[in-house]
């Protein structure tokens, strides 16, 4: 039995790879239990594994100072005090031999009025429950070093391993967690998680000749996705057509506003489900520089503009994008510079250049499974 507990406060991706390690791990004959505390994904595929929603919150702002309710209200103490308990109540009720938890201690300190009565009760009545950190590539760097030791004390205190959804040859711990070294002995790379739907990359595909621009399924996007109709004119590939996906967290009105814009080269439409067939066939992909989004990039071998989110001092999406630039992979433009002139010169730029062969671990999610049944046994 497997607990994963998984807060997303803005955007969807963390919910998104966690439901991906719980089909592998489904598929590795465990029992999974996914407990998400974010606003709910109405098109989360939930497959071998269930899926228990906690009363929603979501952080008010990127700069995460602030959690809110589904009616967009301030939570106080007794609303904490009521999730907190339904957290445990469930805990208690599942019982299961593992605990993750997604992204916390390194990130998710807001979520701490649940998260440490959870991992104090986990090891008061399983002491040999196994507890593992499950977090992707990489973290949000720490401004203050105290942060840095909270982390490191949380970790000795009560978690058995970290589990990092990274390829350390492209991009290690270290490089945004300088204390790593510190927990060595507990940190295993997984290699990168895909979504395990994403068809095989030798099957053929409907050679489509579109930009396709995609925004995730946040509203952070909105900037990029105004900006790609404006640069279309400007570019090489004005005369092909552009698909624009657009996210179900950006809401009906301002959707309708940007499908004002469709024309006969001009798509403008809902997140599809069958992205990756798209990114598969296109002539160049647009997008932010999310983990998904950027898992799906590499796999697809897409020619690929990154424009990585950076608004409230945000870094994890600007170093991974240049991380991906320097082995000429990718064209990164930086948000302060998106613009259509910039925007158009960027995608003529990665439609031209030749993509390296490059051989990234992508088999994070069967990894993760084999790693925690040999763990276990």
């Amino acid at each position: 039995m497997l607990l994963i507990y998984v807060q997303h406060l803005l955007g969807i991706g963390h919910l998104r790879r966690v439901s991906f390690l719980a089909v592998a791990m489904a598929n590795h004959q465990f029992d999974v239990h996914i407990v998400t505390g974010g606003m709910p994904v109405t098109d989360l595929t939930v497959t071998n594994f269930q899926l228990h929603q906690l009363p929603p919150l979501s952080a008010s702002n990127g700069f995460f100072n602030e959690l809110v309710n589904e009616k967009g209200l301030p939570i106080d103490q007794h609303w904490k005090d009521q999730r907190c308990k339904a957290l445990l109540d469930l805990f208690n009720f599942i019982g299961p031999d593992v605990l993750i938890t997604e992204t916390f201690p390194f990130g998710r300190r807001m979520m701490r009025f649940e998260l440490i009565p959870l991992l104090q009760q986990a090891k008061k009545k399983k002491p040999n429950l196994l507890i593992i950190s499950s977090i992707r590539d990489i973290l949000q760097p720490k401004h203050k070093q105290q942060r840095n030791v909270e982390i490191l004390d949380l970790i000795e205190q009560f978690y058995d391993k970290v589990l990092v959804h990274g390829d350390n040859s492209i991009t290690p711990l270290e490089t945004t967690f300088p204390d790593t070294k510190k927990i060595a002995h507990k940190v295993n790379y997984t290699g990168y998680v895909i979504d395990p739907f994403a068809l095989d990359s030798t099957q053929a595909f409907t050679k489509r000749d579109e930009v396709l621009v995609s925004g995730g399924g946040g509203a952070a996007s909105l900037p990029l996705l105004k900006t790609a109709i404006e640069a279309r004119p400007q570019s090489n590939f004005k005369g092909h057509t552009w698909r624009l996906l657009v996210g179900h967290n950006i809401d009906r009105a301002t959707f309708n506003s940007l499908q004002q814009h469709s024309n006969s080269g001009m798509i403008i439409e809902r997140n599809r489900s069958d992205f990756y067939s798209l990114l598969k066939s296109c002539s160049v992909s647009v997008s932010q520089a999310g983990y998904n989004t950027v898992m799906d990039v590499l796999k697809a071998n897409a020619h690929s503009v990154l424009v990585p989110y950076a608004k409230s001092g945000e870094l994890e999406q600007t170093i991974r994008a240049n991380q991906l630039q320097k082995q000429n992979r990718v064209v990164c433009l930086e948000q302060s510079m998106l613009n259509p002139r910039n925007l158009a010169f960027a995608i003529d730029t990665a439609a031209m250049r030749p993509i390296k062969a490059k051989q990234y671990q992508m088999n994070g999610a069967n990894k993760t499974a084999e790693l925690i049944k040999s763990w276990l046994n």
